[in-house]
């Protein structure tokens, strides 16, 4: 008589070490890119990555403390993720604080914090639990759109001020859904619909269609709205197959605007050249395929909708990040996840590595059986519930 099975633990010390490295990275590119306005702004080239820094360490306090706790706690804390965002995001508009020009920002107790960034895992987490709740019923159209029009209050009040991250927040809850809903003619119909309103919002603020005429005649606005772009697409052309070399970027002596943020992988791409730039893509790459594994083999389906939420951010704002940079589209303000600087966007992103990780912990498998997880194939092994 054969012995009975026992249930073994995973951990994903993959994904684990990408996110180390990923923020080690942005951590030198990030000197690299900054140092020399640090110095000419505050004295310090390291002002920057001091900054990072203090983000990096508190976002991996969060994480660390969500890898511990069971993640299935944070369902019963949803509603109170989606009031907590929903109201910071309101405060934004009648008490937020402008930087350059854009109100995005909240001052509590003499730090900044973009409330936009924390929306993103409090509607992930939100979403997660309202499709693990009705899973079979989102095969009805109305039940598809009441889950739409619970996100669309904060979904609104960011687009009033930041519509590029109200996309990837609509993007976010429709990948969600997409991966969770049984019929693609639901998520067809309000892409359409959320495209338009996209539409109605550029129309009606004039200088987000100013950025549109800028991006289509990049030339012509080289003195104003396009001069980012374009000093941008000179770092990337002048960086080749393997780039100037480490810190010996031009562009960023003065030449490209705030090179550090979301313009930060054309200096990727001339310091480290096309090879390099390649090599960050992959690294993202990889990263997503262990979300994706990950999600296959979760423990359950509130767990499963965690990770496709987290990513569905990542990928979104890579791939947006990069469009913007080689001017596929038009300038939207789009941050690199882990490389570029921000403080808020640092803290958060790893919280949600946080919570992708405390899935994987989750997981169990039997001893006896083949284990081909990291392989990639899922396996029916897999004990669920």
């Amino acid at each position: 008589m054969s012995k009975p099975s026992r249930a073994s633990s995973y951990f994903d010390y993959t994904l684990l070490f990408l996110i180390i490295f990923t923020v080690a990275f942005g951590m030198v590119m990030l000197y690299s890119t900054s140092s020399y306005e640090a110095m000419n702004q505050y004295g310090d080239s390291m002002y920057f990555v001091k900054r990072q820094l203090r983000s990096v360490v508190i976002g991996l306090v969060l994480m660390v403390a969500l890898i511990s706790v069971n993640y299935k706690i944070l369902k019963k804390l949803s509603m109170l993720a989606y009031l907590l965002s929903f109201i910071l995001c309101l405060a934004v508009i009648f008490v937020g604080t402008e930087i350059n020009g854009s109100k995005r920002w909240l001052s509590i107790g003499g730090l900044s914090i973009q409330p936009s960034e924390i929306a993103k895992i409090g509607l992930i987490i939100f979403v997660a639990a309202i499709i693990s709740k009705m899973p079979r019923q989102l095969g009805n159209f109305k039940n598809y759109i009441k889950v739409v029009l619970m996100v669309i209050p904060i979904v609104g009040i960011v687009a009033y001020s930041n519509l590029s991250t109200a996309i990837i927040l609509m993007g976010i809850v429709l990948c969600m859904l997409f991966v969770a809903g049984p019929k693609v003619w639901h998520f067809g119909i309000i892409m359409i619909l959320g495209v338009a309103a996209g539409g109605v919002f550029i129309l009606t603020q004039g200088y987000r269609s100013d950025r549109i005429t800028a991006w289509l005649n990049l030339e012509a606005s080289s003195s104003d709205l396009g001069y980012q772009t374009l000093q941008g697409l000179y770092a990337i052309g002048s960086g080749g197959i393997f780039g100037k070399g480490l810190g010996e970027s031009i562009q960023k002596l003065g030449h490209l605007p705030e090179a550090q943020n979301d313009m930060i992988f054309s200096i990727i791409c001339e310091e480290l050249g096309l090879f390099g730039a390649i090599c960050v893509i992959l690294l993202f790459v990889l990263m997503l395929w262990r979300f994706m594994m990950i999600a296959n083999n979760a423990d359950d389906l509130f767990g499963s909708m965690l990770v496709v939420g987290v990513f569905a951010h990542i990928a979104l704002q890579v791939v947006l990040n990069i469009a913007v940079v080689t001017n596929t589209i038009p300038n939207t303000g789009v941050i690199l996840p882990f490389i570029s600087y921000g403080g808020t966007s640092e803290i958060f992103l790893l919280a949600e590595m946080g919570m992708v990780l405390g899935v994987s912990r989750g997981i169990r498998f039997r001893e006896n059986e083949s284990q081909s997880f990291e392989d990639g194939i899922t396996q029916n092994s897999a004990i669920r519930g």
